[in-house]
């Protein structure tokens, strides 16, 4: 295995994630690879290697016993993550067992950590880019040093196909797809894509592609033993021979390095910005402090949008699962668009704060196009929702409001197979101001009295769908097509259902008084009748 000097390491790594509290050696030790330590599973010995201590607290007696355990097995250096308490007590402990203690970042995953311990100890003995190789995580640094030794304008991408960085070097070809995948940062959505993506994802091997519209292109994928961190484009302009694609091939090897840096502070540095502003949306007072934190002047006009997932029955583990998912995706995208402003998961709901529009396109296209990549991605039904726009993030919380209410409204509206549903609140206001009369009216006595709820007890006791045809009937518009439609019965069937009603409770749907109070009231009853 490969043998590395701690130093190394830490030198590569930077400042962050990883800070040496004591060793006996300063960094002058050696390290042949890495073990995550699981609680209660025996320790293998390992010679020289690093130890994660995953779940051990540094003030536990179990910290103390682990360190013993790792100098007899041969470990030199054991990782612990603080939790904000002192370490003190185990740095002694280090001291007089010779093991090197180091301090992980708490915010940075044990298995991103691995994977970056891991790409050093690969890289060690060999210089692909050279002397002159960019620091950890520069990746438009790593850009143009691939591009020099490649041959070709090169573009590092993630695995959503959103371009992280892309080489400057002049006098290197680029067509027009690069151009508008530079300009939007983001690969240009064409139907090839899909299967194009899956052969390079699909192995670590160099793929060489012709375009039918622009210039040919050399793409590899970048790894971190089997999780995927993205690919690397390198544009062919006739002039690529092998040694070019023998030089991608290796370059790969490094990227995963920087692109494990970039994305374990991309990521801290976003889980930042989500508690300012799950801060922002829940204190509107605090704006002055957060507001800098957000790189925001507090007077900005901003919007709130709100993404969701549309839950499947009893699958809540799933559905939070893909809630955690889809707050990346809109983070990237709405990252690419407006900045980094905020985006944050609450309560299952994906939150984002939108200063500024997207140049050249509205509002409602932008929601949808994310709404539409990420049940691509995830496979689910999304609903998508932008509140009002308000003069100053002291109002934020408004604009959230009236956000989540246009969530009510598409919950309530039966949805397009395969396609997201999404609507601001200018589009759906008058929806979105009935169904909040009809939550204020829920605690009005008068609600609970009349021909509404006597309908709604006849329909329990005699098991009909009176109240059922009449409400989407009215919500129809009268429209009996439409209404059987949503009903899903024959239009004779909801003609005779809705005659037969008035038989029985003895009103009449010309009465227009009668009609709008029998609406509200079967609105607000089939709204709580379940709470």
């Amino acid at each position: 295995m490969t043998v590395s000097v701690l130093r190394q390491i830490l030198d590569a790594l930077g400042p962050a994630p990883l800070h040496l509290l004591t060793a006996q050696d300063g960094a002058d030790v050696l390290v042949s690879g890495v073990l995550i330590h699981e609680p209660r599973a025996p320790l293998p010995p390992m010679r020289n290697a690093m130890l994660f201590a995953v779940g051990v607290r540094p003030t536990s007696l179990e910290a103390g016993e682990l360190l013993g355990q790792a100098a007899l097995a041969g470990y030199t250096c054991l990782v612990i993550k603080r939790y904000g308490e002192s370490a003190g007590q185990l740095v002694a402990t280090a001291s007089e067992t010779g093991i090197s203690l180091l301090a992980a970042d708490e915010d940075i995953a044990w298995h991103h950590l691995d994977a970056l311990v891991s790409s050093v100890l690969a890289e060690t003995g060999r210089t692909v880019l050279g002397a002159g190789a960019p620091a950890v995580g520069d990746l438009f640094a790593l850009a143009n040093a691939i591009a020099a030794m490649v041959g070709g304008a090169t573009t590092i991408e993630d695995p959503r196909q959103r371009i992280l960085a892309y080489s400057t070097l002049p006098d290197q070809p680029i067509d027009e797809d690069r151009r508008q995948g530079i300009l939007g940062l983001q690969v240009p959505e064409l139907p090839a894509n899909g299967a194009l993506y899956r052969e390079v994802h699909g192995t670590t091997l160099v793929q060489r592609f012709t375009d039918p519209n622009g210039l040919p292109r050399l793409a590899v994928s970048v790894h971190a033993g089997s999780e995927l961190l993205g690919s690397i484009w390198v544009v062919d302009a006739g002039t690529l021979d092998h040694d070019a694609v023998q030089a991608l091939s290796q370059a790969a090897a490094t990227a995963a390095l920087h692109l494990l840096a970039a994305r374990t502070a991309a990521d801290v540095a976003r889980r930042q910005r989500a508690d300012v502003l799950r801060r922002l949306l829940a204190d509107p007072a605090a704006v002055n402090i957060v507001a800098p934190q957000l790189s925001l002047n507090p007077d900005v006009s901003v919007a709130v949008a709100a993404f969701v997932v549309v839950p499947r029955d009893g699958d809540g583990i799933a559905t939070a699962q893909a809630a955690t998912r889809l707050a990346d995706l809109v983070s990237v995208y709405v990252e690419a668009h407006y900045g980094r402003h905020g985006c944050a998961l609450i309560e299952g709901t994906v939150y984002a704060l939108l200063p500024t529009g997207p140049a050249g396109q509205s509002y409602h296209d932008f929601m949808a196009n994310i709404a539409r990549r990420a049940m691509l991605a995830l496979r689910i039904p999304i609903h998508a929702a932008l509140g009002s726009r308000v003069a100053g993030l002291h109002l934020a919380a408004r604009s959230r409001q009236d956000a989540d209410v246009v969530l009510k409204v598409l919950a309530e509206r039966p949805a397009e197979p395969d396609m997201p549903s999404v609507a601001t609140i200018d589009e759906v206001r008058a929806s979105a101001t009935l169904l909040e009369l009809t939550e204020d009216l829920a605690g009005n006595p008068r609600m609970m009295q009349g021909l509404g709820p006597v309908i709604r007890v006849y329909d329990r006791e005699h098991a009909t769908a009176y109240a059922r045809t009449l409400l989407t009937y009215l919500d129809a518009n009268s429209d009996i097509a439409a209404a059987s439609r949503r009903l899903n019965v024959h239009p004779n069937t909801c003609r005779y259902r809705i005659t037969r009603a008035e038989e029985i409770f003895r009103f009449s749907l010309a009465d227009q008084d009668e009609r709008l109070l029998l609406w509200i009231q079967l609105r607000v009853s089939d709204r709580f009748a379940t709470q």
